[in-house]
């Protein structure tokens, strides 16, 4: 497999802090990697460096075979693009916006034309053309963003974070993409993520970082299919909960997490087990719902989190659950702290390691 490029025992340091320690990491050609850890483990540096916008304190950067000189990168740094997590667009029209990157290379009219239709039509945007990209939702802007990196068909797409606060829509919509362009352009791509379980589905490998280490790196099957220390130190800052897992007449699995907190989940295990729950995928609501799901919890708000179109909430079940909800349903609900809901998800939704 051939190697796009690679960090050789690379350290970032500011100051007196490091942010980046010994790493050592491949990029393979056609690949998505998926960096995941916590916010603060170092992911965006990383990026930087492999978009020779931040240059190492110690350590080698090759690219594409060849060692990089940060003071004379300004050639290897035309062949990749990172996409930052809050995207920045200009004040003018969806085309203006993907076309920019071309104009500036004083690309031919009719070749900029074909370009920006084709990566509109990859990231799902055909006739966007004349809307005005700040008039666009967030999803909507991040593809554009990801269309104004495409028709610039550089060698390495980096994204930082692409689906965070985002609704599940919009983000389910923008992992579609990644793997269209993925799939389609043959282009290799390294996404920075804290999602695990974007993670566990979109990527080809996945390196685990955390503290600015790179702590394990595999296939999603692999590195989930495994009870890992290292995976379920990082889950903390998620839904994460270890316990005791049984089997049931059922053929699903009780996790006995503590504080008279069961969850039921599909498939079977027995023994010490994390169990993770996607907060997008916990249905809140007032009073408890008829449904399938078979985990409904009676819980009280702990905390309130406004991210935009999103509200992010920290329920007490016993163990702390965080929920995302829309903005719309938080105010149709009229929520505040110390409200009584109940939250719903089925056991297909709980994922064991």
């Amino acid at each position: 497999m051939t190697v796009t490029a690679e960090l050789k025992n690379v350290t970032k340091t500011f100051g007196d802090k490091t942010v980046l320690e010994n790493v050592n990491l491949q990029i393979l050609e056609g690949e998505i990697l998926a960096l995941l850890g916590p916010n603060g483990s170092g992911k965006t540096t990383l990026l930087k460096i492999l978009a020779f916008i931040e240059n190492p304190t110690r350590g080698e950067v090759e690219f594409q075979g060849a060692s990089v000189n940060f003071k004379k990168a300004e050639k290897t740094r035309l062949q990749t693009t990172l996409v930052f997590q809050r995207t920045v667009l200009f004040s003018t029209s969806v085309y203006n916006n993907v076309a920019y990157g071309l104009k500036m290379r004083k690309t031919p009219k009719n070749i900029i034309d074909e370009e920006v239709g084709n990566a509109l039509r990859i990231v799902r945007l055909e006739g966007f053309e004349k809307r005005l990209a700040k008039k666009l939702s967030g999803g909507e802007q991040q593809r554009v963003a990801i269309a104004r990196a495409l028709v610039l068909k550089t060698n390495l797409l980096l994204l930082d974070e692409p689906t965070a606060n985002l609704d599940p829509k919009n983000a389910g919509i923008l992992e579609e993409v990644i793997a269209t362009v993925n799939r389609e352009m043959k282009t290799t791509i390294v996404i920075a993520t804290h999602n695990m379980f974007q993670a566990k589905t979109l990527p080809t490998r996945i390196a685990l970082i955390n503290d600015g280490r790179i702590t394990e790196i595999g296939a999603p099957a692999d590195v989930f299919g495994k009870l890992s220390k290292n995976l379920a130190s990082f889950a903390a800052v998620v839904n994460t909960f270890r316990g005791t897992a049984i089997v049931t007449s059922e053929g699903t699995t009780i996790v006995d997490v503590g504080n008279d907190l069961k969850i039921e989940v599909t498939g079977q295990r027995l023994g010490e087990v994390s169990v993770f729950v996607n907060p997008q995928d916990i249905i809140l609501s007032k009073s408890a719902l008829e449904s399938s799901a078979r985990n409904v919890f009676k819980c009280r708000i702990t905390e309130i989190s406004d991210l935009g179109s999103l509200v992010k909430l920290k329920v007490d079940v016993g163990k702390a659950f965080t929920v995302q909800i829309t903005k719309r349903s938080f105010n149709e609900m009229g929520l505040n702290l110390n409200a009584e809901v109940y939250i719903a998800f089925k056991a297909s939704s709980a994922q064991m390691v």
